[in-house]
């Protein structure tokens, strides 16, 4: 008599499963190691803002406590949920580098308090969108998602490389040690995630940071004068700068959200489909986008730039496998405690550019490799072939030609010159308009639970 679970699909694993719950001596870490891969990309938007507003070393500390702070809170929105809001899924939320194209000449021209205000009303709209998210879903096949989050990767691959060579604008940018030190890290992650085994498996970009961090500090590469000067404790202090409404900061921030919020859906995406086999539910995108939304909205309150969820947390997700949500929500309490103590910010902030550049050349490279997963899923005709090759080739070709966005006026030549945007336009219009799209799109996991709950009843 043959058994009757034989046959059937073998249940996921517990690394899979978005709902598993590691224990605490495996998930900690684990959530670290997410705190440890965004940490640099997190607090590096409001150094930079900092230097165009000409703020003082106390305000820098104090943008970048705000900046954990309300990672910590978004992110945690993100993985728990607060009734239709939040993805419940393992996903990290930062402050975003889309925004930056738009928010620096902004900042220079209005201040800072006009870019927290244009900010929070792009938030606002993006909760719409997000609570809206079901009804144009189809907008977004996978061949445009695919494309999207195949250009994001695309897109902090030299972010990656910058950090190998000591950071842009370091005194010894690409020095022998700096590219040593991301070489030694890149080797680590690659032999620990290739011969190391359960936990040590899914732990390995962790395994090479700290590895990179401790030879840092035997080569004296280390500086703990962050440590020093932070506080032991500190409470961030909302509406510190004020917030100002001007029309043009208002658009210019709001087209910009909405290609972030593609960037989400893209990553959510890549997230089931890379981590957990299996499409996106519909409320899991729409959850995930009004999140955004909502993180993006408290962010301007608390004097920081926008949030969204984290292109190297996937890619980290994708390289690891685990998709449990609780470890991420570890990893956003972290984030909270390091706003609440100074102190433990500080002591990841010493970590040298380059330790984080070894990692990131594989989490950035896996995010294009999710990307390429994605378009996989639809039937690779002239007709998908023509929208990547149009889109590839504005997302790629305009950020290398930057003389062509120099000619443009205004909050043009800034769209033009991030390529994302021109290339997430294009992707969406000619999937829409050329003919032969399929009709029907392969069915989200909201309507295959539903099919297969229609089937069961009519064999009864």
């Amino acid at each position: 008599m043959s058994n009757p679970e034989q046959g059937q699909r073998p249940s996921r694993t517990i690394n899979q499963d978005p709902e598993a719950m590691p224990p605490l001596g495996k998930a900690i870490p684990l959530g670290i190691q997410h705190i440890m891969a965004m940490f640099a990309g997190n607090v590096t938007p409001p150094i930079i803002i900092a230097g165009v507003i000409g703020a003082t070393t106390g305000e820098q500390i104090f943008l970048i406590q705000v900046a954990l702070f309300v990672a910590g809170i978004a992110t945690l929105v993100q993985t728990i949920g607060m009734g239709p809001i939040g993805a419940r899924l393992p996903i990290v939320q930062g402050t975003s580098f889309g925004f930056l194209p738009v928010a620096l000449p902004l900042a220079g021209t209005f201040g800072l308090p006009a870019v927290l205000g244009a900010s929070l009303v792009a938030g606002l709209l993006q909760v719409g969108l997000g609570a809206f998210l079901k009804k144009i879903r189809h907008w977004f096949s996978p061949v445009v998602t695919g494309i999207v989050v195949l250009l994001i990767g695309i897109t902090l691959m030299p972010v990656g490389l910058n950090y190998a060579a000591g950071g842009v604008g370091s005194d010894n940018f690409a020095s022998p040690t700096n590219l040593g030190l991301a070489f030694f890290v890149l080797v680590v992650t690659i032999g620990v995630h290739q011969f190391g085994r359960g936990f040590l498996k899914a732990a390995s970009i962790l395994v090479g940071l700290a590895s990179g961090y401790i030879l840092a500090i035997l080569l004296g590469m280390v500086d703990f004068a962050s440590v020093g000067d932070a506080a032991w404790f500190s409470i961030p202090k909302p509406l510190q700068y004020g917030l100002e409404f001007q029309l043009t900061a208002i658009i210019g921030m709001t087209l910009i959200m909405f290609v972030v919020g593609l960037e989400t859906i893209g990553n959510i995406s890549a997230i089931t489909i890379g981590g957990a086999g299996r499409q996106a539910k519909d409320r899991e995108l729409s959850g995930g986008v009004m999140a955004d939304g909502v993180a993006t909205s408290f962010a301007a309150l608390f004097n920081t730039l926008p949030n969204t969820a984290y292109a190297q947390n996937v890619g980290l997700i994708t390289l690891t496998g685990v998709v449990s949500r609780h470890v991420v929500t570890i990893g956003g309490i972290l984030l909270i405690c390091m706003g609440l103590f100074p102190k433990l910010g500080g002591l990841v902030a010493a970590m040298p550019h380059a330790v984080l550049g070894g990692a990131g050349v594989v989490m950035f490279g896996m995010i294009a490799s999710a990307g390429l997963k994605i378009i996989q899923e639809c039937e690779l005709d002239q007709r998908a072939m023509l929208i990547i090759a149009v889109a590839l080739s504005l997302g790629i070709g305009l950020p290398a030609v930057e003389a062509i966005s120099e000619t443009m006026p205004g909050q043009a030549g800034l769209l033009l010159k991030s390529g994302l945007v021109p290339a997430a336009v294009a992707a969406l219009v000619l999937d829409a308009i050329l003919p032969g799209k399929p009709g029907r799109q392969q069915p989200s996991a909201d309507e295959a639970v539903a099919s297969k709950s229609e089937d069961a009843k009519s064999n009864v």
